[in-house]
Parts: structure tokens; sequence; C-alpha cells
């Protein structure tokens, strides 16, 4: 056995294994896979073998889209079959809201070159003829539907990336995983010892059990998942006979997927009573054994499925498959290098691995070779979980994940499991005036307040919710007289020392203020993409406070301390320095009420420490509602006395809390982008205007900086912009298609309702050649084209007199 490897992966699953093939595609080739048993002893051997494109995340459909394509690459790679069946597959819709998802996801598709359809009822049972369609109002058609052989596609995997250089050794046994200080890693088995410089933990169902080897909690569960393979059916029969083969059918109403398996069919289900597996940790002499099979959990689905699919009620029973497959808290995978760790990376929770598994390998190998992905991978970034999650939390969320795998996925909606976990001192407060709560990053953060009989509960829609008028109120409110919301969910850290100036120089690439001053910065990719939109405050010379998304934190920590410098301490305080937003034209005079200071003075992008009422703040000139405001910060003991002077001294201004739904819809007004919406590692400054705060005058190599200025003399293709839409009762909310002249020309990055100038507004991205103020697109919304028109004045305070006065 090699005793030396760059990169160790443990774990012979199919992810394990394609992470192995993708890092000797892209140049790697002294690399390792080691796994315990032989390969696909894990979830993989007994997975059903479907794969689809449909997913509710674009960057994820699309890499799943890139997985099922990689197959015929495979097969011509390797001369190894993968058992493909591109049979395609159809997603049922029985009722309006189901149909109106599908019509969005398929808008989607259009931009992203997936050439999905929406299919009638009758051509549903043309498609897919053991359908019973009676209830059934339309599908969507997806002809990359599919499904294959998953040992003989993992084994194909295996010899691509042997064929590259690596090496497998089957039948070791990882037992420690112990880091030199050099931040290298020995990987003890029990053949003997390997020293590795990378080791990605792709261990599926005892990626806990390696992770703790380290000293990490991965957030996954394992579930217990069963499907059922039936004897010869006579209308499969019929269809192979006649040469050809019967599509998926995947019935969201019945949580089940349906396919053809030889002469019969396979039916699995995602049932309500579903039941998590090895709770306390995955046995390791655990392997190609099934679980006991459990029809009393899936009766129902049974019931449901005979109805939906007659054909199966009069087929015998020819194997029954129970496994456990793993789970993140929200379903996707969690991919990349691990927060706080050098040199140890994950790919772990693929619950979908012969629909992900590809790109999955595709990211991480990019990830290590090249030091970024060429998309946006947050949706699967193993940073998008914090150090609060715990197995308490997971387990709850995974369970919730699993029985909601084919229910609607609405864009307002809040999911009920594990919550309220994490709370900030205004909560039983804010949940007295009626708060309507969501969360982020596992912080529970109101979304509107309810007031007299409203429900206490937005119903999850894709047009305007029940939430539409509370939030036209806590706007009103905010232009008209003052509004206070918490800057508890801002990311928020702290840099000091002496040599805090010159790091932010380089790893940020705006201009850094001057003592009492703000400015805004975008923090780029050393390819130039966006991976942070940040504010910075200069509070000494020595002493900065840094602002951002504050679902964020672990990933932008990570790149902190990747890229960190000698003469900088560093600390992530976004739980400890908290206090309120005041935002509207009173919002001077409320604040000027709570303190002895003269605020009179203070300008646009000002920053001063103030007491304010009994507490000792941090007070900004700025609000992202881009009205005058204020953000004011303190610690966290202090937050119930500040809360208590700025809303008593807010009474006679008529002062309303308002929540995020209002946020947004203020932030419209303006063209304000939002993070992971128009700002991301998708888009670039030129293209997204945030190149207008990047000093390009510095006399600094900040990072980014070569690929910045070369898209400034080259000039960006696309460019966002904002458009007023002529909608009905639903509005924009992300990666709607833009049409121009018969072809779409751009997609939505977000949009809404703005209360304030009774508009519908989208943001957006269309050639750099047409983004003209009055040009007329149409925005495909909910399969609706509607008209829109490009507008380059803001909706509100068009010439920044009010935010800046």
């Amino acid at each position: 056995m090699k005793t030396t490897t760059r990169v160790a992966v443990i774990g012979g699953g199919v992810v394990g294994c394609s992470v192995l093939y993708h890092l000797t595609k892209l140049g790697w080739s002294d690399v390792m896979l080691i796994e315990r048993s032989e390969l696909t002893s894990g979830s993989t051997w007994h997975a059903a073998g479907g794969f689809h494109t449909l997913n509710g995340d674009t960057n994820m459909a699309a890499l799943q889209g890139y997985t099922i394509k990689l197959y015929r690459e495979l097969e011509e790679i390797t001369g190894m079959s993968c058992g493909l069946h591109h049979v395609g597959g159809v997603t049922l819709a029985e009722d309006q809201e189901r149909f109106d998802m599908l019509k969005a996801e398929r808008a989607k598709h259009r931009f992203m070159g997936l050439e999905t359809e929406i299919v009638s009822p009758e051509e549903i049972a043309k498609i897919a003829p053991v359908t019973n369609i009676d209830g059934i109002v339309g599908g969507l058609y997806d002809p990359l539907d599919g499904h294959l052989d998953p040992s003989g596609t993992t084994h194909a995997y295996a010899k691509a990336a042997r064929m590259g250089g690596a090496t497998i050794e089957t039948h070791c046994k990882v037992v420690e995983t112990n880091q030199r200080p050099d931040g290298s890693w020995d990987v003890v088995t029990n053949k003997g010892t390997v020293h590795a410089e990378h080791i990605v933990n792709a261990g599926g169902l005892w990626a806990r059990e390696v992770g703790a080897m380290a000293g990490v909690y991965f957030p996954l569960h394992p579930m217990e998942h069963q499907y059922i393979v039936t004897d010869e059916v006579p209308e499969i029969a019929a269809i192979i006979d006649a040469g050809g083969e019967h599509p998926h059918v995947m019935d969201p109403a019945g949580e089940s997927y349906l396919r053809q398996e030889g002469r019969g069919l396979c039916i699995g289900f995602y049932e309500q009573p579903c039941k998590p597996w090895a709770v306390d940790g995955t046995p390791w002499d655990f392997g190609h054994e099934l679980l006991p099979d459990d029809f009393d959990k899936i009766e129902d689905s049974i019931a449901f499925a005979y109805n939906r699919f007659p054909a199966l009620e009069r087929a015998g029973v020819k194997s029954v498959i129970h496994g456990p497959f793993t789970f993140a808290p929200d379903g996707n995978p969690l991919v990349g290098p691990v927060p706080g760790m050098r040199n140890y990376w994950s790919a772990c929770a693929v619950m979908a691995g012969f629909s992900q598994g590809g790109g999955v390998g595709l990211m991480l190998a990019q990830w290590m070779v090249e030091g970024e992905c060429e998309r946006d991978t947050f949706a699967m970034d193993c940073a998008r979980f914090g150090y609060w999650i715990t197995p308490g939390y997971t387990r709850p969320k995974v369970i919730e994940n699993y029985q909601k795998r084919f229910s609607i996925a609405y864009p307002n909606e809040e999911l009920p499991a594990a919550r309220p976990f994490r709370t900030t001192p205004m909560y039983d407060i804010f949940d007295g005036m009626g708060a309507v709560w969501g969360a982020q990053y596992g912080l529970e953060v109101p979304n509107y307040f309810a007031e007299g009989d409203e429900p206490r509960y937005e119903t999850p829609s894709f047009r305007r919710s029940n939430a539409f008028d509370a939030t036209a109120r806590e706007v009103k409110a905010v232009r008209e007289n003052v509004g206070i919301n918490e800057v508890h969910n801002f990311g928020k850290y702290l840099v000091k020392g002496t040599g805090a100036r010159a790091w932010l120089d380089r790893i940020m690439a705006g201009r850094v203020p001057q003592v009492g001053r703000l400015s805004l910065t975008p923090m780029l990719s050393p390819k130039g993409r966006l991976i942070g939109d940040f504010t910075i405050s200069c509070l000494s010379e020595e002493e900065f406070q840094l602002t951002a998304s504050y679902g964020s934190q672990a990933y932008h920590m990570r790149w902190f301390l990747q890229n960190m410098d000698d003469g900088v301490h560093l600390e992530n305080i976004s739980d400890t320095r908290t206090g309120f937003q005041i935002a509207g034209p009173k919002a001077r005079e409320v604040l000027q009420a709570c303190t002895r200071s003269d605020v009179s003075d203070m300008r646009f992008m000002d920053v001063r420490r103030l007491t304010v009422g009994m507490a000792d703040c941090i007070v900004q000139r700025v609000s992202y509602t881009g009205d005058l405001g204020y953000e004011i910060y303190c610690d966290l003991p202090s937050q119930r006395a500040l809360w208590d002077s700025l809303w008593s001294a807010g009474q006679e201004h008529s002062m309303k809390p308002f929540g995020m739904r209002a946020m947004m819809s203020l932030r419209l007004d303006k063209f304000f982008g939002s993070w992971l919406s128009e700002f991301s590692p998708d888009y670039t400054a030129a293209e997204t205007g945030l190149d207008r705060f990047i000093s390009f005058r510095k006399d600094v190599d900040f990072i980014g900086r070569t690929a910045a200025e070369a898209e400034r003399d080259a000039g960006p293709s696309r460019k966002l912009c904002a458009f007023e839409v002529d909608a009905d009762d639903a509005d924009v909310t992300a990666y709607e298609p833009i049409w121009l002249d018969g072809a779409v020309v751009g997609f939505c990055t977000s949009g809404g309702y703005s209360h304030h100038a009774q508009k519908s507004v989208a943001l957006g991205f269309v050639p750099v050649e047409r983004a003209q103020e009055g040009l007329e697109v149409e925005i495909e919304i909910l399969g609706s084209r509607r008209r829109a028109r490009l507008i380059t004045s803001p909706l509100f305070d068009a010439d920044g007199a009010r935010m800046r006065g």
C-alpha cells in the first residue's frame, strides 16, 4: 500500500469515486481512495439508481445535468457500461399550486439550457401509460431523466480514476486521522499509515464517524428508505416487446417515484411515518446488509400508489429493498473545505448520489486544484451551517426534509421543525408584538408583525401572500415616520491590530475608510468573482468593524482565516454585538432624544461611539432601507435597555417595528442588491455594478485585482438592471427568464412588490448593449410572460436627498 499521497479520499461509494476521478481529470494523479470494504459497500449498492435534473436551486440543477451527461463520457473513457436508460421522466401536478411550481421550474430551465416541457394530462397518459391521470392538472417532462446500474457506474468512475493515475485501496479501514503541524494528515488504517496533504471525507453512512476522528461534527443523519420491485407487469412487458421503455414518474402527492425494472416496476416512497436510522452512530460492521422489511410505515403510500398506478395492485412483489441513506438538514450535500480545518474536505450527505455525484466531484476537484469553483456552490457548501448546529437540531430537520422530499417548495415558506432554537434577548418582546417568525442560519428573525386578528402564520404561496397588507403597513411606517428592527441578522466581525488596515486593503477590493467613516466594498475571489459584500467601519486606526450577510459567517470566516496576515486579530462578533436599525424621516429625532451627544452633524456614512440611553453603542449613519437611518450596535446584555430607550422615544413619532418582508420591499425602491441574489460567486463586480466601489487607485495588489482590471478594460457582457413589471398577483422571486425579441436573453436575480411605489419590481441581467432606459422586455412568471420596462431612476429618494441629508 502507498504510504504517501497528495489526497486521501476516505469512502468508496459513488461520491468518493467521482471525487477521485475528477481530481485526476484536473491533473492531480497522486491521489488515492481508501475503502474499509468493497467499493459501493454503503448506500451506493442498494440505491434505486434513478437520476433527474429537477432541483429548486438552479446551480444544483445544473450540476445534476452535468452529472447525467457525464455518464456517456465515462462509458467512452473506460469501455464499461453504466447501464444507462435515458427513458425520460414526468413529475405530476395534482393541483394548481404544484402546477405553478412546475411552471416556475420550467421557466428557470429555459436559461439553463435544460429541455424540459410542461405537459397536459392527456400527454402524460401517452408518455407514461401506467399512470391514472384522474385528478392530474399537468406535469413537467424531462427527457434527461432515467436510471442506471449503481455498481457499474461506480466502478466506471473508479476505472477512469485509475486510468488517470489514482490508487484505490479496498479492505482498508481508517481508524484515526491525525494532523501534523504543517497541516498535512496521517491517515492511520489497519494496513498502515498514509501521509496525505489533503483528506476528503466521502464516508457516506460513516461520515459522522470519520469526521469525529478529526474532531469535526458533520450535520447529517441516515434515514431508512424503502422501495419495492415487482414481478412482471403485463403493461410493461407489452412496451418492452414493442421495443420501448416506460419513463420515470414522480408522484409528489403519493410521495413516490416509479420506474421500469426489467419487465416489472420499481416504486419507492418518502413516507410521512419515516424513521431515522443509527441515531447514535453507524455500526462499522454494517455494509451489504439490508434493514428488515417495514410495510407498516408505507401502508398508506402503497394504497395511494395502487390508485395512481393500478398495474401495481395486480403485480406480485419480487423484492423489497430497505436501506439507509444520509441527508443533511436541508437535503443538499455537504461539500467543500471544512471551516476551521486545514486541508480537510467534505463530500458527504449526497443523498441523490447518481443525480449529484458527478457535479459534487467536479466542484470539489475544482475547489482543491484551482482554488475556486466555476459556479456558486453555496447551496451545498458545508459552510452554510455554523458551529451552532448540533445532532439535536440535525435529526428533526432531516426528518422534516425527508417528509417534505416531494412537497411543494414555496419561496416564502418557513419550515417549523427544530424551532425556535437560537433567539436574541428581543424574542419574547417581539413575539408579544405579533412577530411572524422566519429563521436565518438557525436564528429566529421577524418576517413581519401581525396586528389584531391577523394570523400569526404566513401562507406559503407562489403568489402574494397574506403577509402583503402587514408588509405594506410596515413600509408605510418607515417611509412616513420611523421604523425599528434588529441588526442581529448581520454578520459582524472585529478586526484589530497593527496590521489590520493593510490586511483589509489586501482582502477587500474597495477603499478602507478613515477613522469615523464607513465604506462599502466587494470582496473578490482570485478570479474576480464576488465572495462578499461588506461595510467597513473604521473605529480607530487599529480597530474596524465589518458587517455582511449573517448566513455567510462560516463561509466568510473560512476565507478570512485562509488569507490571514500577521499583526491582525480577527473575531466573529455576530452573536455578541447586536442592536437595532431605525429608519425613516423621524429617525434623527428619535436618536437625538436618546443621547446627550449632538447627532445633527452626523453625515451619511459616519460612524461614532455614543451613549444611547444607558448603553455604550457604535452608531452608523447608514440604512439598507435607503432612507434616513442609523444602525446602532451594542453588546448583548445591553440590548433590552437600548430597546426601551429607542422605543420610548419613538412613540411620539408613531414608531413601528418592521421585519424582513418590509426590508426586502424597501431595498427594491433603491434597487439595492442582496447577498446570494444579486451578489454571489456566480457574478462579478462589473456585471452587478459593485465595481463602482472598487478602489483601482489604491496601491495594493488586492485579491482579484488582475481579474477585475481585465474586466474593467474589456467590459462585462451583461448588466444587472431594474425593471418595472406588469405583474398580476405574483411577483418575481428569482431565476425567471427575461425574453427579448422572442428569445431568452437574461434572467432575474430577485424581485418583489414595492409597497412605497405600488409597483412590481424585478432585478436581473440583460446583455449590456441592450441595457438602456425604457427597454421593453417580457419576464416569465409562473408560465405567463409579463411585460416589463427597464428603469434607471430609483422609485424612492432618487437624488439621495433624504438618505444623505
